[in-house]
């Protein structure tokens, strides 16, 4: 699975908009789009935030998989 998919299936799983996903992550509704989207991809600090929030909400995320595709 592409990091563009993980990010969707992490949001749905949470059962956030795009637009609250951000605000928990402390980023732009645009930078969560752009994610899905495959046109941007998080930092290494954002990233840790991603999987910070998978391990508080239970959510399987495997950040060395995210890594590797840069």
């Amino acid at each position: 699975m592409s990091f563009r998919s993980d990010i969707k299936v992490i949001r749905q799983k949470s059962l956030l908009s795009q637009e609250a996903f951000a605000q928990r992550l402390g980023v732009s509704f645009t930078t969560v789009n752009r994610w899905e989207s495959g046109k941007s991809k998080p930092s290494y600090k954002t990233l840790k935030l991603i999987d910070d929030f998978c391990k508080k909400n239970g959510i399987d995320f495997d950040i060395s998989n995210a890594l590797m595709e840069e």
